[in-house]
């Protein structure tokens, strides 16, 4: 099932399906920090209040906006 990233808790992990943002400067910026259809993610960190996710990639972790975040689909894994 095709969910966004923000309705994971932190722990989980996922493979990216798809990026849904307008344009492709959006998609871009999301590619080079390793964000791409295809990709695992795993959720380290979600901060309350609407706060950012904090995502790991590669070895890496990265912080999303919710915004950008919700734009992110995946595919939980069990």
């Amino acid at each position: 099932m095709q969910e966004p990233i923000t309705s994971l808790r932190a722990g989980a992990s996922a493979q990216v399906i798809a990026l849904l943002g307008p344009g492709s400067s959006f998609q871009r910026k999301l590619r080079t920090m390793g964000i791409r259809e295809g990709v695992r993610i795993k959720v380290v960190a979600v901060h309350p209040f609407a706060g950012p996710l904090v995502v790991e990639i590669g070895g890496r972790q990265i912080t999303l906006g919710r915004g950008i975040a919700r734009k992110i689909m995946v595919r939980a894994e069990d």
